[in-house]
């Protein structure tokens, strides 16, 4: 079990692991407008690999938020914000290595666009690299999308040149236990900036501590984490905190069937496995019985 806890809390730290996941990742950012208040989000975050034959997936992942963003000093807004939706296309590892290029689309389907959403349908590159070396686990997803149409009457939105960065480091230390870093950098490219360049960003700092636990049969990675903004826009949020479950689902292996055969079947040659049964789905075993 702690093998296995191990090999699965380094999945959780790969975005394109060949792992069906669900996290579920609450953030908590304070600090937010011009009263200092709270901005919350969950974020629903399936992530599917499909196979492409035997040397490359396909991961898609897909981020559902549900946010509830101030407004002025007591009132708020809560309800679905934009869809954003990725797909990866990912050779196989090679020697702990791997990456993934593919479209990012944001599409408009927030449930207030004026509040939570930007009216627009976006799209853009996408691309992963992770390494996985001892204890350590590192790498980053970076993408930038634009805008290229508007929603029905947001035709006077403002148009959408967003990048998004995302680098992780992580040490485990066994038992599914890890301690890291994944700062979420973003830039509004299209928001106009008061003097400084660094109005359009926001850098954080900070530090998360995760465990790989199971709930009976069910592996779940919980995650805690804190970041500090160092630079942020004007009203945007001091810091932030981050929790996530992520419940995992690790695609076993199929069970080979076998044939016991005596030994003098075993020495007369190459054994095929019974009528109606595919290739690589049969397993043939020499009876331990001794021939005179």
């Amino acid at each position: 079990i702690e093998e296995e806890a191990g090999a699965l809390a380094k999945a959780a730290q790969n975005p394109i692991a060949s792992v069906v996941s669900l996290p579920f990742q609450y953030n908590v950012n304070d600090g937010v407008g011009e009263f200092g208040r709270q901005q919350t989000t969950l974020n629903v975050q399936p992530v599917v690999p499909f196979k492409l034959g035997d040397k490359a997936n396909f991961v898609t992942r897909t981020i559902i938020p549900l946010s509830s963003a101030p407004i002025g000093e007591t009132e708020s807004e809560f309800g679905i914000a934009d869809i954003q939706w990725t797909g990866f296309y990912s050779p196989q590892a090679k020697g702990g290595l791997s990456w993934g290029i593919g479209p990012q689309v944001n599409l408009p389907l927030s449930s207030n666009e004026e509040i939570l959403g930007s009216g627009k349908f976006s799209a853009g590159p996408s691309a992963v690299l992770f390494y996985g070396t001892g204890n350590w686990t590192l790498g980053a997803v970076v993408s930038n999308v634009w805008s290229f149409a508007s929603s029905s009457g947001s035709k006077d939105r403002e148009d959408v040149n967003f990048f998004f960065a995302q680098w992780f480091v992580n040490y485990n230390f066994g038992k599914g236990l890890a301690l890291g870093t994944a700062p979420i950098i973003t830039c509004n490219w299209e928001y106009e900036t008061m003097g400084d360049d660094d109005d359009q960003c926001t850098i954080p700092l900070g530090l998360q501590v995760s465990k790989l636990t199971f709930a009976g049969s069910q592996p779940l990675n919980i995650l805690l984490g804190y970041y500090q903004n160092v630079y942020h826009p004007i009203n945007g949020a001091d810091s932030q905190v981050r929790l996530q479950v992520n419940f995992m689902f690790p695609i076993k292996p199929k069970k080979l069937g076998r044939m016991a055969v005596s030994n003098e079947q075993c020495r007369g040659g190459p054994l095929r496995p019974p009528a109606g049964v595919g290739k690589g789905k049969w397993e043939v075993r020499c009876s331990a019985a001794k021939t005179k």
